[in-house]
């Protein structure tokens, strides 16, 4: 039976108890009692989805044997002899990670091949068999210690595909195998934010059942701060794709009931579901070259493919995930360095001035009334989604109106709500009052979440509306920012 979103509990009878402290006058106050916030509309995030939903981007490691025989998908039996990252830096990797604006990076602890980057006692296919600082490294434990140093998040992957493993494809033995591993990575290396783990295996691989929900329940268990990454969840989804691009539509509400790992409609994936009942918000995955291993022969991608990825993901409210690989000495390569950093640059001239921090901000109706700062259209201007603005309750529609107080071009509208509350906004559109005195519409958007970056053609106005049909609605943040590179202005965080 599908649960009504818009109850988001039954109401609890209590007793009421009266306590008497002593016999004094307490003078009464005069100032009128406060609104309190609107109800939530399930499903809400948990404090961990939260966490990862405002960190916006992680940075993918994809590292192993693959780096060194130019391979993506290892076939499990390379010598581990060839995995001699002489250079290795882990905390290179951070500080490239970092400054570039992204405050998580996961690790292929161990891919496809079986082979790991830590010294675990179920398998001798791992860096101590490896010539790298003879046998005695540890690729996890140093980047662990590098992230925990820089404040950086630390995520892991461990592929459940393993084809170096002689116990792959039975399935009581190999699960056993499969959670030893987990449980090792889970309790030696401080704390972990994320786990990832995915239903790929090629064709023609032996057939293995994965023992998914006792995974997550071990996961849980040991680092009950991590998301869990997967095609479908518990906490996070894969966008469906490899492109980093989500769907023009994308909920963070989804069904894990009418999902499958390794077998979900790419589809679904990609928008999400506004009937959901389970908060599973996307993941968008994406090498910053061709390859996911660092191959000699592969270039980066300019930043301006970033910056387009950027407004494809994280403007449709999901997470980055970008793939940058170690090369073979250890280090991630100059090439990509610069690359993140003009990356990093091109965000800054974007969001670092907002064109609409002066705007004079009224509303068709306010929670509580015009008296309620608690709920004030100004609010929007302010950052972070806990302070918002909302409507009076049983609105069928509601009008923003931002006043710029004096003319100012932009093509980029971004848009916030506060998820904590809940993911509500279904469809809005931005006018604006052009020389005429006429309203124009400049877009329609749909969903928001998170976050939402729209894009279209300059427009120079001194007056803006945002309207929208749906009831129930509370916004956070409106900023216009000016993206002077490519001639782009934006309107960041309502």
């Amino acid at each position: 039976m599908k649960k009504n979103k818009n109850n988001c509990t039954k109401p609890i009878s209590q007793n009421l108890i009266l306590t008497l402290l002593a016999l004094y006058f307490i003078p009464i106050s005069n100032s009128p009692l406060k609104k309190p916030p609107p109800l939530p509309i399930l499903p809400l995030p948990s404090s961990p989805q939260l966490e990862w939903q405002l960190s916006s981007m992680a940075l993918f490691l994809h590292f192993g044997p693959n780096t060194f025989t130019d391979s993506e998908w290892g076939t499990g039996r390379a010598d581990p002899r060839v995995f001699n990252p002489t250079r290795l830096n882990a905390s290179q990797w951070v500080h490239a990670a970092k400054s570039a604006g992204f405050n998580r990076v996961i690790l292929t602890a161990k891919h496809h091949d079986g082979f790991c980057l830590w010294p675990s006692e179920y398998t001798d296919y791992s860096v101590k068999s490896s010539e790298w600082k003879n046998g005695t490294g540890d690729v996890v434990a140093e980047l662990a210690l590098a992230a925990k140093e820089a404040g950086v998040d630390l995520g892991l992957y461990l592929s459940p595909w393993d084809r170096h493993e002689p116990s792959y494809g039975k399935t009581l033995e190999y699960n056993e195998f499969y959670m030893a591993q987990m449980a090792e990575l889970l309790t030696r290396y401080g704390e972990i934010k994320e786990v990832w783990l995915d239903g790929a295996k090629g064709e023609g691989e032996k057939d293995m059942e994965y023992f998914f929900d006792s995974w997550f329940s071990l996961i849980h268990q040991l680092q009950p701060r991590a998301v869990i990454f997967s095609d479908v969840g518990p906490d996070t989804r894969w966008i469906g794709d490899e492109a980093g691009v989500a769907g023009s539509t994308c909920w963070s509400l989804f069904n894990r009931s009418d999902a499958k790992i390794g077998g979900t409609d790419p589809r679904y994936s990609q928008g999400g579901d506004p009937h959901g009942h389970d908060w599973v918000p996307a993941e968008c995955d994406v090498s910053i070259r061709r390859g996911w291993f660092w191959h000699a022969s592969e270039a980066p991608k300019s930043a301006v493919e970033l910056l387009d990825l950027y407004y494809k993901s994280v403007g449709r409210n999901c997470l980055l995930l970008l793939n940058v690989p170690p090369n073979s000495s250890g280090l991630i390569s100059a090439e990509d360095i610069q690359v993140l950093q003009e990356f990093s640059d091109l965000r800054k001239s974007i969001f670092s001035y907002n064109l609409a921090e002066n705007a004079l901000v009224s509303a068709s109706s306010t929670r509580g009334g015009i008296s309620s700062s608690q709920f004030d259209p100004h609010n929007v201007m302010k950052e972070g989604i806990y302070t918002y603005w909302a409507p009076e309750e049983n609105q069928s529609d509601w009008t923003l109106l931002i006043n710029l107080q004096e003319p100012v071009s932009f093509n980029v509208l971004q848009v916030q709500e506060p998820i904590h509350m809940g993911q509500r906004i279904i469809k809005f559109h931005l006018d604006i009052l052009n020389e005429e005195g006429t309203w124009k519409k400049v877009i329609n958007g749909t969903t928001v979440g998170y976050q939402r970056l729209l894009q279209f053609p300059t427009v120079k106005s001194q007056r803006l509306s945002m309207s929208d049909s749906t009831s129930q609605t509370a916004l956070n943040g409106s900023h216009i920012l000016q993206k002077s590179m490519f001639n782009h202005s934006e309107i960041a965080a309502i």
